[in-house]
């Protein structure tokens, strides 16, 4: 699954607009939209901040991480 599906469907769960987790994660609306849409010229330290929100581990996004732990 790719990053932009996990939050997307992360967020979807957690019942949230992407403004609403925008403001949660501090970042701007247009952040979560372009996350979720695939563009990846968004900080990495943004996309921690959305990915704290939604109890994402990073091992789980991050290439290097194992993702069957």
């Amino acid at each position: 699954m790719e990053l932009a599906e996990i939050i997307k469907d992360a967020r979807k769960a957690a019942g949230l607009t992407q403004k609403e987790l925008a403001d949660h994660a501090g970042v701007a609306k247009n952040l979560v939209y372009d996350l979720e849409k695939g563009k990846m010229t968004v900080r990495y330290e943004n996309i921690l901040k959305v990915v704290d929100v939604l109890n994402i581990k990073i091992e789980y996004i991050s290439p290097l991480g194992n993702r069957n732990a």
